[in-house]
């Protein structure tokens, strides 16, 4: 019977890569669960039967301690983020960095450790989290936006690199999802511009042409699709998933 592929979901504990951690379990791959606690992902990975390994992402020593204790990968998916909304006259450098540091350092660092192996193997895929904030601008969000920007880049430039291979690098960029860091993100924007939630939410569904927040079965569908055997010629490619919000 052939091994299990080993799947590994940074960010892991919610929302999205908890969603996609538990799709990779259905179709049958080995999963480890990555987070920067422990107590984020346990709950999950007991429940699932997944590895749990604690990692800061935007730590070169801890990437190296937790991608070593994971073993060999198959399946990157780079979901681990973050988001501090400030409008950018109020954003604080280190606000900004911190951005840089988890949500594209982080990519790039843990992709450092699963490529020698898949190169080796000439198999492997690397599937990276960006969002429409890497494809477009959102008032107060400068910062996700520019990290999100800059991990469209390092997708298309790794997968050039990286190709012929047999690896192949790509991202879903999912317009708003329903996750508690959407929820969480909309509250601290009310209250830093004195909107209302309600109102905020109905501004970014009306982004939508489909009018709604999309679903984390949705965007973890996708990113499994692109994990599957039938995707090699995918390869570099920005996959929308945003109802038709930046068409044309």
């Amino acid at each position: 019977m052939p091994k299990a592929r080993h799947a590994v979901v940074t960010g892991g504990g919610r929302g999205i890569g908890a969603a996609t951690a538990r799709r990779f379990k259905e179709l049958g791959y080995r999963v480890t669960l990555m987070a920067r606690t422990r107590s984020e992902i346990e709950g999950l990975a007991d429940e699932i039967g997944a590895y749990a390994v604690r990692i800061d992402v935007g730590d070169p020593a801890s990437v190296e301690a937790a991608f070593m204790a994971a073993g060999p990968v198959d399946v990157l998916v780079n979901n681990a983020g973050m988001v501090r909304p400030s409008q950018v006259t109020k954003t604080d450098v280190r606000v900004w960095e911190e951005h840089l540091k988890v949500n594209l350092t982080g990519a790039f660092l843990c992709s450092l450790k699963v490529l020698p192996g898949m190169i080796s193997r000439q198999k492997g895929r690397i599937i990276n989290v960006a969002g429409t904030t890497g494809l477009t601008g959102v008032p107060g969000l400068a910062s996700l936006c520019a990290s999100k920007h800059g991990l469209i880049g390092f997708t298309r430039a790794l997968a050039a690199e990286v190709g012929h291979k047999g690896v192949t690098v790509n991202a879903v960029c999912p317009g708003f999802v329903d996750t508690p860091a959407t929820h969480e993100t909309l509250t601290t924007l009310a209250e830093k511009t004195g909107q209302d939630v309600a109102v905020l939410l109905a501004s970014i569904k009306a982004r939508n042409p489909q009018d709604r927040l999309f679903t984390v079965d949705e965007v973890a569908e996708t990113i499994t699709w692109l994990a599957g055997t039938g995707t090699q010629a995918i390869n570099g490619s920005i996959i929308n998933m945003d109802g038709g919000e930046l068409a044309g």
